[in-house]
């Protein structure tokens, strides 16, 4: 299902037009602290395509989401699992301008029942960086569970949250 919708939100594929705000989040080095790094603009451009191969070869991943009143982007939420990837993972991030408003959780609880009535996931966590507060406390407000901290792959500590 590329397209799903909540109250407030459109979680759709991604698009060419998106990548000029994907490559600027990624070039602030705050806001890209928790998802992978500060990233150039080609290393942003391989981010973005990394997000639509997702889709194309697991059939699901990351949405784009627009904010249905404006019909701007506001950021993504979705689902995560690539090779060497311990366990299916929700995850998020949103503009600046867009964050404190309830997006990320009405989009995350909509990625939560995509994983579990349409891909009929037996597991789903979120891996979180032990300072991202902002995210621990989304994940919580989910009613995920801090499990553990693992070394995530090159990331480096994480602390597990299971939804389910």
């Amino acid at each position: 299902m590329s397209q799903l919708d909540t109250e407030r939100l459109t979680l759709r594929q991604w698009k060419k037009t998106d990548f000029e705000q994907f490559a600027e989040y990624y070039a602030d080095e705050n806001n890209a602290k928790y998802v992978g790094g500060q990233k150039s603009i080609d290393d942003a451009w391989r981010h973005f395509a990394l997000q639509i191969g997702h889709w194309q070869l697991k059939g699901f991943g990351y949405w784009a989401l627009d904010e249905k009143s404006s019909g701007n982007f506001v950021g993504c939420v979705g689902l995560w699992h690539s090779a060497g990837w311990p366990e299916l993972e929700l995850g998020y991030w949103l503009l600046n301008k867009y964050q404190g408003k309830g997006y990320a959780r009405e989009a995350a609880i909509a990625s939560k029942q995509y994983a579990q009535h349409v891909l009929n996931a037996q597991s789903l966590v979120s891996y979180i960086d032990p300072n991202n507060a902002p995210s621990i406390k989304l994940a919580e407000s989910l009613d995920a569970k801090y499990e553990k901290t693992i070394e995530l792959l090159q990331h480096g500590r994480h602390c597990v949250y299971r939804h389910f």
